[in-house]
């Protein structure tokens, strides 16, 4: 009690009292910094996804697959012939990690044109079609199929 009353009356008690003020209000100041730094780390990270998300949707179908190495194919456009509609075509585009994953099928091999590849697959494809629908693929005389090189790494199959 005397060491305390002693404090008091030198100011020595209030000098302690500043300084354990001032050593709580720095702790408190550290701490909102952390957590300040925090937050700037999780709006930095917010903001590259909100970026990437952006960049994402501005590719197309076929970009996003390349860009993670899915295999893509579809068709872009189907064509029948006005004067006799058993003849058409469709226009097909794909991208690379398709025609691996066709050679991987056995629709290809090294050095076999991509438009060659994507032909014995959609003939495949065609045939599988007719014979679920109770057709016999080796009586049906369809013509033929035509594959087209396209512009952009497409083709057109007749």
């Amino acid at each position: 009690m005397i060491k305390q009353f002693f404090k008091k009356i030198t100011g020595i008690q209030a000098v302690e009292d500043a300084k354990l003020k001032a050593r709580e209000e720095a702790e408190s100041a550290l701490k909102m910094a952390e957590e300040a730094k925090q937050l700037a780390v999780e709006a930095t990270a917010a903001a590259e996804r909100a970026k990437e998300a952006e960049e994402q949707a501005k590719l197309t179908p076929k970009e996003r697959a390349t860009a993670k190495g899915e295999p893509w194919v579809s068709v872009l456009d189907t064509h029948v012939n006005k004067d006799n509609v058993r003849n058409g075509f469709f226009e097909l585009d794909w991208n690379e990690p398709f025609i691996v994953q066709l050679k991987q099928a056995g629709y290809g091999f090294d050095g076999d044109p991509e438009e060659q590849i994507v032909d014995r697959w959609f003939r495949d494809l065609a045939g599988n079609m007719l014979a679920e629908a109770g057709q016999d693929v080796s009586r049906v005389g369809g013509g033929f199929i035509n594959v087209n090189k396209l512009p952009g790494g497409r083709a057109e199959v007749e």
